[in-house]
C-alpha cells in the first residue's frame, strides 16, 4: 500500500454552488485520508463572471475580487476554523489550464470539479472545464454532480 502522507486535493472554484459542492466533497475526502486541500481560483481578462462585467482598466482589483470569491466560499464550506489543511490560490490563467498544470504537481492524487460552473448552459451535462480536465489530467478527476 502507498504512503499518501502529504498528498494534495485539487479543487477548482469559482463562486458557483457547483464548485461549493466539489469543495464540500474535496474536504470531505481529505478528512478521511488525511490529505490536505488545494482551493484555486482562475480568471482571465476580460472577465464578465461572479455577476458583473469588469472594465479593462479593474483588471488589477480581480486577484482581490477573486480571492474574496475563493476565501468566502472555502468559509461557507469549511467554516472559519476547517477541519483539515486548505491553501487557496488565485491564478490568471483560462481555468482549464490552471487546473490541469496544478493537478500535474508531484504531489497531487486528485483533481475535483464541480460539472458546471459560472459559465455555459443551464442544461449542459458536464461544462468545459470539467469536460477538457477529464480528457487531459495527470491525476485522477472526480466530476460532482448534483447534491
Amino acid at each position: 500500500m502507498t504512503d499518501r502522507t502529504g498528498q494534495a486535493i485539487v479543487v477548482g472554484v469559482d463562486g458557483s454552488e457547483q464548485s461549493r459542492r466539489a469543495l464540500h466533497w474535496a474536504v470531505r475526502q481529505a478528512a478521511l485520508t488525511g490529505d490536505t486541500v488545494r482551493a484555486i481560483i482562475a480568471w482571465e481578462p476580460p472577465f464578465t463572471g461572479w455577476g458583473s462585467d469588469v472594465p479593462a482598466s479593474g483588471e488589477k482589483a480581480m486577484d482581490d475580487i477573486a480571492a474574496r470569491v475563493l476565501a468566502e466560499s472555502v468559509e461557507k464550506v469549511a467554516g472559519a476554523e476547517p477541519a483539515v489543511g486548505i491553501s487557496t490560490h488565485v491564478t490568471r490563467g483560462t481555468p482549464a489550464q490552471v487546473l490541469l498544470s496544478a493537478a500535474g504537481e508531484e504531489d497531487v492524487a486528485l483533481l475535483v470539479v464541480g460539472s458546471r460552473g459560472i459559465g455555459g448552459f443551464a442544461g449542459a451535462l458536464l461544462g468545459s472545464v470539467g469536460q477538457h480536465c477529464a480528457q487531459h489530467a495527470p491525476c485522477p478527476v472526480l466530476i460532482v454532480r448534483g447534491r
